[in-house]
């Protein structure tokens, strides 16, 4: 991939960032990046190496220039070029036939124009300048005149390009560029925007937002380690950018669509917001794929219609549908009514927020002992559906929030998430509203609570705790864990109730006559579930590891553990330093671990399970630590039927090694493992040329 000079010069300095520009473009513009991780980082590492030993040859448009900048004070006022309008609202499609009769009887070519229309995403608009091609400034909306320079901590966003165009700038023929595109990203590469028709001074007009996958991964992350989980993603995203420290900002998983340009001077810049569109991908910003035009006014409503009933398949909050004249020139000369364009409106979806009533706080105990505030709320239907409760997340949120039994609140409820508190509405209290108390002792098994310094939870310890008994049974058994088809939670719990149950080492002392004995059991539902139990003895140590539900031990941890200890006894043997000195183990997570197999219950836990044939060894013991990691930064999908290992057992010796498995093929698949009687994954691996390997091969590569 990398065919530059062994002498550093400045020439080989550009070209190198040239190319990292390009993989950023690819992964974080186009989804579609064609080199793994290790090797992005490997170019990344020698860019930084050549900017350590000639410093006077960086330029602020170096993507080593996005780490962070140094904590500022307070953020700069920064007037806008132009005024960044908000829009006006349709609440369905009688509104947006209203909309579209007023603009019409304006102006008689509104009947016979082409519209464009976009997702509305619920995140921060920012404001984003550019020089001779270069990022200079970014801001936030503020009034929509002046807003605040938070252009350190978009620095960060490596959705944002720091130069444009993508494709390079320098004293370089069109047909120069465009062969050196294609010998490095083949026939993907970005369309050309040609130099002459790029603006001396640019500002473009953009939504900040966290998408719902990195949402979830990143409050997972840090409810693994103890810390304080996020609410939304627009709150987290907003509070990221206005970090006084943009090194915090850079922690989290913010990304960016561009969909207007404010300002240009020179070059040339379409007339309409289709052709801007497409015009801004070319010049190498992030762009929604979710953009359509029409040529009337009934086509779309119908398609507002349609997407309020498809909006949880958007991958970020949107609260509606953007409709713009795509006559941009026509829109203009319509002008504007207060701060609203009248060339453009926003089709806004149903509410996902209410208010109701708070009736009574209770207390959920997890599986890990984590105490769980949960609203009690009167009935009310949120799009649909009718929620009775909602999370409170943790005390703090509590206390912080001043939330108190007997509120008037606002609830949220987006897609499958959980619905939520988002305040109280102070102003409707009566006096007969009581302030909450968190709870001494645990709701299930009556023992004191305890809270660790420096974390928001707050845990019931007692290891013989019933509420913690049912879930960490459930746990165990679950798919991601030990995987015992069969055992469902209606089961653990009658189980448990009976006293057959005290911890999970017990499902491997039931005999057939305990399950006969218990309502809904017969024979073959007796047998099948046996068989099921005494199959997860042959399970991974990654799979027991995560089954035990040590607190801050997930699936990617227990995976990324057994490739430094053999077995359960190297784990338990092994010091809180040694574990830090594993990358992404923080202190926090390291002390869970460390304290886990101290404790004497936990001992004797462990004691039962090798009574009982449970004691998986790590793939490190078979190969005497021979091999590991060479399929690092190597991603795989797996599938049909392989000769010798289940595919769960392939993806452990993967995952053993430094590889990554996912479900389903894409153009970030590196390898794809095939077995007897594979299907459209094969296919579809075929198509995009990804390299099909058995399970031999597999072995020799690891070999």
């Amino acid at each position: 991939m990398n065919n530059f000079p062994m002498t550093n010069t400045p020439e080989k300095l550009e070209s190198l960032r040239e190319e990292i520009r390009q993989h950023n473009y690819r992964y974080h513009v186009l989804d579609a990046p064609i080199i793994s991780d290790g090797e992005y980082d490997r170019l990344l590492n020698e860019l930084k190496a050549i900017e350590a030993e000639h410093p006077e040859w960086i330029t602020p448009d170096s993507p080593t220039q996005r780490a962070g900048a140094p904590p500022a004070d307070k953020f700069d006022k920064v007037r806008h070029p132009a005024s960044i309008l908000s829009l006006a609202n349709a609440f369905g499609a009688d509104d947006a036939f209203a909309w579209f009769e007023r603009i019409r009887k304006l102006d008689e070519r509104v009947a016979d124009a082409q519209f464009t229309v976009e997702p509305k995403i619920d995140g921060l608009t920012v404001v984003l300048h550019y020089r001779d091609g270069v990022f200079v400034q970014g801001a936030t909306r503020g009034d929509g005149v002046i807003g605040e320079d938070i252009t350190a901590n978009l620095r960060t966003i490596k959705a944002i390009p720091l130069r444009i165009p993508v494709a390079e700038k320098r004293e370089m023929s069109k047909e120069k560029v465009e062969s050196r595109q294609t010998s490095l990203f083949g026939e993907d590469a970005p369309s050309l925007v040609s130099h002459n028709s790029v603006p001396n001074y640019l500002v473009v007009r953009g939504e900040v937002f966290i998408t719902h996958k990195d949402f979830q991964a990143l409050n997972e992350r840090l409810s693994d380690a103890g810390e304080k989980t996020y609410l939304n993603p627009r709150n987290t995203a907003a509070g990221a950018l206005r970090q006084l420290d943009s090194s915090i900002t850079a922690q989290r998983p913010l990304t960016l669509l561009v969909y207007q340009i404010v300002t240009a001077e020179g070059g040339e810049v379409p007339t309409s917001q289709w052709e801007r569109l497409n015009y801004l991908r070319e010049l190498g910003f992030p762009v929604t794929k979710d953009a359509r035009r029409f040529d009337n006014i009934d086509e779309i409503v119908t398609y507002c219609e349609n997407w309020e009933s498809q909006r949880d398949q958007l991958p970020y909050e949107a609260d509606g549908i953007v409709i713009k004249l795509d006559d941009l020139e026509l829109s203009d000369s319509l002008g504007i009514v207060g701060k609203d364009p009248r060339g453009a409106t926003a089709y806004k979806f149903p509410s996902l927020e209410v208010t109701t009533t708070i009736n009574d706080i209770q207390v959920e105990v997890g599986r890990t002992g984590v105490l769980t505030p949960k609203a009690i709320l009167e009935p009310v239907e949120i799009n649909g559906v009718i929620v009775r409760h909602a999370t409170l997340h943790n005390f703090d949120f509590i206390a912080e929030k001043d939330i108190r039994i007997g509120d008037r609140v606002l609830v949220k409820r987006a897609g499958e998430v959980i619905p939520y508190i988002i305040a109280s509405i102070t102003e409707t209290r009566t006096g007969q509203e009581r302030p909450y108390t968190p709870p001494s002792s645990c709701p299930a098994c009556e023992q004191p609570v305890e809270h660790v310094e420096g974390e928001v939870a707050w845990y019931c310890v007692n290891a013989a705790c019933p509420a913690q008994r049912i879930r960490n049974i459930e746990h165990y058994v679950s798919r991601t864990a030990m995987d015992i088809v069969g055992m469902g939670g209606k089961i653990v719990e009658q189980l448990v109730s009976e006293g057959l149950l005290s911890d999970v080492a017990d499902l491997y002392t039931l005999e057939k006559d305990d399950l006969l004995a218990l309502e809904g059991f017969k024979d073959k539902k007796a047998d099948n579930l046996l068989s099921a139990i005494a199959a997860s003895k042959e399970q991974s140590l990654a799979r027991l590891l995560t089954g035990l539900g040590i607190r801050g031990v997930g699936e990617t941890m227990a995976a990324d553990l057994t490739n430094h200890f053999a077995d359960l006894d190297a784990l338990a043997a092994a010091t809180q330093n040694d574990l830090e000195n594993i990358e992404g183990i923080g202190p926090n997570i390291a002390a869970a671990i460390v304290d886990w197999f101290l404790l004497p219950f936990n001992q004797q836990l462990l004691s039962k399970l090798r009574d009982a044939g449970v004691n998986p060894s790590s793939q490190l013991s078979v190969n005497s630590n021979q091999g590991a990691g060479v399929l690092d930064g190597l991603t795989f999908v797996i599938t049909g039927t392989l000769p010798s290992m289940s595919r769960d057992e392939a993806k452990a010796f993967i995952q053993s090694h430094g590889g990554k498995v996912t479900g389903s093929v894409s153009s970030k698949t590196d390898y794809l493992l095939a077995g007897e009687k594979a299907g459209s994954k094969l296919t579809k691996a075929e198509s995009l040329g990804i390299k099909i390997v058995s399970e031999e091969e597999l072995k020799e590569m690891v070999a």
